[in-house]
């Protein structure tokens, strides 16, 4: 339970159908924001205001230090290495199915867990309710011929609201023990029903937004809390000219807009350099040094079958990718690597592709898993700097052979 209106209407669901319900609020942050409100205490508020409706018990828990270690200081590593890292993937990954998944089943001793998510997997809810839970083997590898089905990540009836996204890191046993009695359904139905039961306080909130439990703020001031400022230069990428200065390259991400004092026009981040500090800026938006269409992951977790058979057996599959939340879906071909990572070619070129952000694969209506994307091909200003090099060359007049 987070306060929301998604979690609320799936505890109500899940009640009205005769579950046994028990509702948690997981705290993950520990600090106030700008305005100096502690939006985690209102938020357990909320929650428990809905189970107190529900006449269901309520649990807090604190993933704190967790939180800290695995999600927060890796997203602070990768910023230093000139990555923009997805917060949303690795809590659901650490903390939701991992931390949190584990308690709901071995100290609440809960049958499954439910979520809020727009999001559904291939079995029925009965199949969740029907395993046997066994211990985990002692050995060092999983036995290969155990019989069971995969369980597979589908997106949810309302598109536009998907949450496949933020899924794509999860582990299968997490999976297999989870309950999405949102994935029918559309967020208009979802308000609608909690409307019709009297949540109003949590009708009236707005959506979260922002890193994952830390809420939206101001995020070059935030990120300047934890990191050194590594003053740098904005240079241009078209002709090396110096455009200003900035206050560490991990305070912006690839694509958007440089604040550059002085700078009439609109400039660009395109490329960064973290030995120099140098961020590389391009003067339109749509810029071919922002277009890109190969990049390299590292290895690819894959929610269901590792890797895929049509991959496994050819080493090349085709499919389709996205790198943000409900971008257009681009078609793709993935080719497998030794070591479990993929090289991922798009059928067309895309905006700011970002080292650090997740490329999350599907085909058809499986979410297939993400893997980091850890290096990018060059950009399409770069080749076409290459051909042009290439034609003046061709054009150059060949020197006659000394007599």
């Amino acid at each position: 339970m987070s306060g929301g209106v998604d979690s609320s209407v799936a505890a109500l669901l899940l009640k009205r159908r005769g579950f046994s319900v028990t509702g948690v609020f997981m705290k993950n942050w520990d600090s106030l924001d700008e305005r100096g409100v502690c939006t985690t205490e209102r938020d357990c508020e909320d929650a428990y205001r809905v189970c107190q409706t529900l006449d269901i018990p309520f649990h807090q828990v604190s993933y704190v230090k967790e939180y800290w270690h695995e999600v927060f200081s890796n997203l602070l590593k990768e910023y230093e290495k000139g990555r923009t890292p997805n917060p949303d993937i690795l809590c659901n990954k650490h903390i939701k199915f991992n931390h949190f998944h584990k308690y709901a089943i071995s100290t609440l001793g809960a049958d499954a867990m439910a979520t809020g998510h727009y999001a559904r997997t291939s079995q029925e809810d009965e199949d969740v309710f029907q395993q046997t839970h066994t211990a985990l083997p002692t050995m060092l590898f999983r036995d290969r011929f155990e019989i069971r089905n995969p369980v597979r990540l589908y997106k949810g009836a309302d598109l536009l609201k998907d949450q496949t996204f933020f899924l794509s890191q999860i582990s299968q046993d997490a999976l297999r023990q989870t309950l999405f009695p949102l994935a029918g359904l559309t967020k208009e139905f979802v308000k609608k029903i909690a409307a019709e039961a009297g949540f109003h306080h949590v009708l009236k909130k707005k959506e979260s937004m922002g890193i994952c439990f830390i809420g939206e703020r101001n995020f070059e001031n935030f990120i300047l809390e934890y990191l050194e400022p590594k003053p740098g230069n904005f240079v241009s990428i078209e002709d090396g000219t110096v455009m200003g200065t900035h206050k560490g390259w991990f305070t912006m991400t690839l694509g958007q807009r440089a604040r550059i004092g002085g700078q009439k026009d609109a400039w660009f981040v395109v490329d960064k350099d973290i030995m120099t500090g140098d961020v590389f800026v391009a003067p339109t938006t749509n810029h071919p040094a922002l277009f890109r269409d190969t990049m390299r992951t590292d290895r690819f977790h894959w929610l269901a079958v590792d890797p895929p058979p049509e991959l496994a057996r050819t080493q090349m599959m085709e499919c389709h990718f996205r790198f943000i939340h409900q971008m257009p879906l681009v078609p793709c071909t993935v080719t497998l690597n030794m070591d479990g990572s993929v090289w991922i070619s798009l059928q067309q070129p895309s905006r700011a592709l970002t080292p650090g952000q997740f490329a999350v694969l599907y085909k058809g209506d499986e979410c297939l898993g993400s893997g980091k994307i850890i290096q990018l091909g060059p950009s399409e200003y770069t080749l076409q700097q290459g051909r042009e090099r290439l034609m003046r060359r061709k054009e150059q007049p060949t020197p006659e052979p000394a007599s």
